[in-house]
């Protein structure tokens, strides 16, 4: 009884922040410490890295 409880309070847990995803992104991004530490774990990433800087230093705009 006591593994169905946990269980089903897991798969509760990860629905409701599933369902809550950018709204909980947007409160924890409101936060200028935790934003600076994201963006910072995140362009350690390379995969991130190289999707995100070659728009930096495109020159198509005029």
């Amino acid at each position: 009884m006591r593994f169905f409880i946990v269980i089903t309070s897991i798969i509760t847990v990860i629905s409701v922040i599933y369902k809550w995803r950018y709204r909980i992104m947007n409160t924890v991004l409101a936060v200028s410490f935790l934003r600076r530490m994201a963006v910072a774990v995140s362009m350690k990433m390379p995969a991130i890295r190289a999707k995100i800087l070659p728009g930096f230093f495109n020159n198509q705009s005029a």
